[in-house]
């Protein structure tokens, strides 16, 4: 299977290359673009060992001259530390304004490499070649980019379109089951938030807590329709001024149960679904969505193998005090993402602290 979505921007366009072993084609893909001679490969090291000659054969035979940087994995290396290993492999690897940085990872290295290709040199190429479901469908698509701040997730960063994003279905293989699920819960949420029949094909398979019990049929399904679901948003609103803020569903509480447990209880995805869980129950309090639907998209969580319940300990002020630091929050108001039919959702600032509480405490 090979498809080809088109993120369709003012300024800058590029494509969704999703292809089996494309891995192999990355230098020749990048060498159609134009850009520098000049690489360096952004990954970490378990990533790098299973891909990093690969994807590094392939760009010295499409004639790049390639440097590596590799960086501690997880969510709490996320940081400025870790921006300034990048910038100074950039600078002893002399990157110029036409070089690229190829981010070889999941979305922890996506988003530093992304950040790093935003600020260096006031902004170099960036192309992204996604080793995680997570990834794949969302993170590297889109343009954001950032780190964390010890108080509150992606609070510093920029958006920076990549020049190409690489989609390898074949790497899933080697994806731990943890992160393939974590993937699962952005794919729900495209479900969710904009695509209705994605939804029910999920609802249709029997399992999806693992990716040997997903048909590769569903896999290429899956991949394509989020994609397309992801560039169909950023190509109507970049830079979230209005429609792109849907994307955050799940995220709001996520972000803040995340920053809570100090990035190391829950990853990223674990966080989402318990977020889509709480938003689902604060739809149904306001009368914005049917009690049925929000029980399909809890057995949809569930049967991913994602959590539903708050982590053990979890103090509901602190949620409540964490969402005041979310990037979302407008003159105060903290906005939620809420669902009012499977595939569509609206963005609201009225939603009253003790409907939260009372859906936080029955969690």
């Amino acid at each position: 299977m090979t498809s080809v979505i088109s993120v369709n921007l003012p300024e800058q366009s590029y494509e969704i290359a999703i292809a089996s072993a494309s891995l192999d084609q990355l230098g020749e893909r990048m060498s159609s673009l134009n850009l520098g001679k000049k690489v360096l490969l952004v990954s970490n090291p378990t990533i790098f060992k299973y891909y990093g000659e690969k994807a590094i054969a392939s760009l010295k035979s499409a004639g790049f001259e390639v440097a590596s940087c590799t960086l501690p994995p997880g969510e709490r290396y996320k940081n400025l530390n870790s921006i300034q290993k990048i910038y100074d492999a950039a600078l002893e690897n002399r990157l110029e304004r036409s070089s690229t940085m190829v981010a070889l990872g999941g979305g922890v290295v996506g988003d530093m490499a992304g950040f790093a290709a935003a600020t260096w040199l006031r902004g170099i190429n960036v192309v992204q070649v996604p080793t995680t479901l997570l990834a794949m469908v969302d993170s590297a698509i889109g343009g954001k980019t950032g780190v964390n701040h010890p108080r509150g997730k992606n609070l510093i960063g920029a958006f920076h379109q990549p020049r190409l994003v690489l989609v390898d279905p074949a790497v899933l293989k080697t994806l731990p089951m943890r992160e393939f699920r974590a993937g699962m819960a952005e794919v729900i949420k495209y479900g969710v938030i904009w695509d209705a029949e994605l939804f029910t094909q999920l609802e249709a398979s029997k399992r999806l807590d693992q990716l040997r019990y997903v048909k590769a049929d569903l896999v290429d399904f899956i991949l394509t329709h989020s994609c397309q679901a992801k560039a169909d948003v950023v190509g109507k609103d970049e830079k979230e001024a209005g429609l792109r803020a849907i994307l955050n569903y799940g995220h709001t509480i996520g972000h803040a149960v995340e920053s809570l447990t100090g990035y190391r209880l829950v990853n990223h995805g674990e966080a989402v679904a318990i977020g889509m869980v709480a938003a689902g129950k604060i739809a149904v309090e306001l009368g914005l969505w049917q009690k049925e639907d929000t029980e399909r998209q809890n057995i949809l969580i569930q049967k991913t193998g994602l959590p539903t319940q708050l982590p053990d300990g979890l103090n509901i002020e602190a949620i409540i005090d964490s969402l005041q630091l979310d990037k979302k929050v407008k003159a105060g108001k903290v906005r939620f993402v809420l669902p009012t039919q499977i595939g569509v959702v609206k963005v609201t600032d009225e939603v009253p602290s003790d409907v939260i509480r009372q859906v936080l405490q029955g969690m």
